[in-house]
């Protein structure tokens, strides 16, 4: 995994190289193992490199040279068909020098171009400069794992993976207009797909790829998932969803170094280590490395509630002694949560989902020291259905976001002024049906398939992307890779059209995959409910994020002040968050979260001192 940087001028010639340095600077942590760079007169490239495979082989920039043609790479991810790729092309007369997925992806390229996207199966963001053609081709992996960013400024298109590194090139700047505020506080810590907040600065969407030349900036959609009938049997399905889940589990398990498996003890993480160790024994690799997270003394404070019921020690110690993994639990304390909520709002380039980023920065952190490499049961929730939203009524009566139902409570933090001028409702219903009209539902469909499909494409294309960001800015911001076997995009196909009275057997969350892992897992793990990422229970954590809101609102000059309603942030402090009866974004956005998030939007304003232009 990596970070990259650069820009194309197609009608000048570029004659300064200080650019690609600061941007390629700002993103050292993505890549500590090595940096490069590669300049032509009309495009420049900068890599940071964090070596997984062939730490020697894979160094980048890549250079190709085939007749008089010149072929260049900046790539961050992980192909998981490689080995396939690369034996296709030797039989089409390639030859390869390293062991690199780098090397394999390039030469993929020159020989399919463009659709080397249909080819490959892993997580990517890519761009390939051809010098014969004067054409730059960027890409990015079907769910979007992989962050990739850019704008164009005069007549130069600039990208890196993150939008902190556009920041320094000349002239990019950050400015918040009406749909950023919209954003901000009516979608976030959500973003929607294809914006970065910023005004003029933009994400290739996922499953797309984009094409620069000299008839200008082309983006193409290459994948979606499309809607057919499910025509396998209760027990066909289940096998096949074995086998997806195995094959890309193994597939994810390639690493020149070491590599482990988070493990929470719940159903999807429980798979994970399954097959991950299973693997290691039949290949003799070893014993597995295994990690959870949790808070110092949160055993004392553990509250059980409809969302989380139970914690996850219990059911750890099961999984960890059936597979002999060699299991690490890293406790985190309360003050250091707090105290990492900037880092983990400057590793995402906004604010985020609080503490449930912050104890994942920090996680990654401390489990970094062991491995560079881990493999999570993130998106199975997504995938199978397994969230609280598909089954209850108030969610799915809402007819917006079903995990973002405070729509009136989220416009009633903007101050006067600005309330008048942005109203979030409609902005949130355009972005709501917006998504809704690219859903397929079939004549076949049942009413309850046709309204989960629905809401699951939300959930897919909403929910899943910004925990995926998640993901990559927490991990990386740390020099550490975390990939997502459940987002296998032949796994969500198939899932996709298991009709719904299926996906939900028994009328569960996740009922199918329980059904398919019954005789695999142990009893206690296949029936466990559902319990979400752990966050601390520790009182004395929201007392020092309210402490530091409440410090912020003093301030004049506090940034956030000429955004929002002073009266009700003071009403949230005094109530320790519950005046905002709802949560603010899923179940582990509540009241100190929330508080948390304001306090982390604050400091975005203070860092990025964005100019705001509102008509």
């Amino acid at each position: 995994m990596c970070g990259f940087t650069g820009f194309c001028n197609l009608k000048k010639k570029i004659t300064s190289k200080d650019n690609i340095y600061n941007m390629n600077s700002s993103l050292s942590y993505r890549g500590p193992d090595d940096s490069g760079y590669y300049y032509e007169e009309n495009v420049v490239l900068g890599h940071n490199r964090l070596a997984v495979v062939d730490p020697a082989g894979g160094i980048q920039p890549m250079t190709e040279r085939i007749s008089d043609n010149t072929y260049t790479i900046v790539y961050n991810g992980q192909i998981y068909n490689t080995n396939e790729i690369r034996e296709e092309l030797i039989q089409n007369g390639f030859k390869f020098t390293t062991k690199s997925d780098t090397e394999v992806l390039l030469k993929g390229y020159i020989f399919w171009k463009k659709e080397i996207v249909n080819k490959i199966n892993g997580i990517f963001a890519f761009a390939v400069w051809d010098s014969s053609t004067k054409e730059l081709f960027l890409a990015r992996d079907h769910f979007g794992v992989k962050p990739l960013f850019y704008t164009i400024i005069d007549n130069t298109l600039v990208f890196a993976s993150e939008i902190k590194a556009l920041f320094k090139y000349p002239g990019i700047s950050p400015i918040l207009d009406e749909q950023s505020i919209a954003e901000l506080f009516g979608i976030g810590p959500a973003r929607t797909s294809g914006t970065a907040v910023f005004k003029n600065i933009y994400e290739l969407k996922p499953a797309s790829f984009a094409i620069f030349n000299e008839s200008g900036f082309h983006v193409e959609k290459y994948w979606k998932l499309h809607s057919k009938p499910h025509t396998d049997s209760l027990n066909q399905t289940a096998d096949k969803i074995r086998f997806l889940l195995k094959d890309s589990i193994e597939r994810q398990l390639v690493s020149d170094v070491p590599l482990c498996v988070f493990l929470s003890g719940g159903l999807d993480s429980s798979i994970i280590a399954h097959y991950a160790s299973n693997n290691y024994k039949n290949n003799h690799k070893g014993q597995l490395n295994t990690f959870s997270v949790d808070y110092i003394d949160n055993d004392k404070n553990f509250q059980k509630t409809d969302f989380q019921p139970n914690s996850d020690k219990y059911y750890i110690n099961i999984m960890s002694s059936k597979l002999n993994t060699n299991h690490q639990t890293i406790f985190l304390d309360t003050p250091d949560l707090a105290n990492a909520l900037e880092d983990a709002m400057l590793a995402r380039d906004y604010p985020g989902m609080a503490d449930v980023d912050s104890s994942l920065l920090l996680f990654c952190k401390e489990v970094k020291k062991y491995s560079t490499v881990s493999l999570t049961g993130e998106c199975a929730d997504e995938i199978f259905g397994g969230y609280p939203w598909f089954f209850r009524a108030d969610s799915l009566n809402s007819k917006t976001f079903p995990w973002s139902i405070a729509i009136e409570e989220r416009q009633n933090l903007l101050n006067s002024s600005i309330s008048q001028e942005i109203n979030l409702r409609e902005y949130i219903d355009y972005r709501y049906l917006e998504s809704l009209k690219e859903v397929e539902i079939l004549d076949s469909d049942s009413m309850e398939t046709a309204e989960k499909r629905k809401i699951s494409y939300l959930t897919l294309n909403w929910f899943m992307q910004t925990l995926l960001d998640r993901s990559d800015r927490m991990a990386m911001y740390n020099g550490f890779e975390i990939r997502v076997p459940f987002c296998d995009y032949k796994l969500a196909e198939y899932v996709w059209n298991i009709p719904w009275e299926m996906k939900a057997l028994g009328g569960r969350e996740k009922g199918l995959l329980r059904y398919a892992m019954k005789d695999i897992l142990p009893d206690e793990i296949v029936e466990r409910k559902k319990s979400p990422y752990p966050k601390t229970w520790n009182p004395t954590y929201t007392d020092c994020v309210k402490n530091k809101l409440l410090e912020i609102m003093n301030k004049e000059n506090s940034p956030i002040n000429s955004l929002l309603n002073k009266d009700k942030i003071l009403e949230i402090i005094n109530t320790n968050g519950k005046s905002f009866t709802r949560p603010w974004f899923g179940q582990l956005m509540t009241g100190p979260q929330l508080m948390a998030y304001l306090c982390q939007v604050n400091m975005w304003l203070e860092h990025y001192n964005p100019r705001i232009e509102l008509s």
